[in-house]
């Protein structure tokens, strides 16, 4: 059964400027595993990886009606499955399913979640 669904977009100019101006901001937003995949990726591709687990973080604190506040950012982690499509693992939702969808264009970055309790 569906118990709650989130979207979130954000604009790939704003997290590439927080990435310039903050140093901390990689930190607070990305795992540690995610911090090891940006590390490999260029410029480019940094700020559509960072942006696309921004906007998937977003939309899931979104779909379970509390915002970043009830889980953190590092509670998230957005993962790619063999084929390349994101999955979700949320730390305390183990009970749950998760379905992302993340899509970047060339300004922006649109994530949605669709939360599901397991019967």
């Amino acid at each position: 059964m569906i118990c709650g669904v989130g979207i979130d977009i954000i604009e790939l100019n704003r997290i590439e400027a927080l990435i310039k101006r903050d140093d901390r901001f990689i930190d607070r937003i990305l795992t540690e595993n995610e911090q090891r995949k940006f590390q490999h990726l260029s410029d480019y591709r940094k700020v559509e990886y960072v942006a696309g687990r921004f906007a998937a973080k977003e939309a899931f604190a979104k779909a379970i009606g509390t915002g970043i506040g009830e889980v953190s950012f590092k509670d998230m982690e957005v993962i790619n499955n063999v084929h390349g499509a994101p999955y979700m693992k949320v730390r305390g939702y183990n009970d749950n399913a998760i379905y992302l969808s993340i899509s970047h264009s060339k300004t922006y970055a649109v994530a949605n979640v669709i939360l599901e309790t397991r019967e």
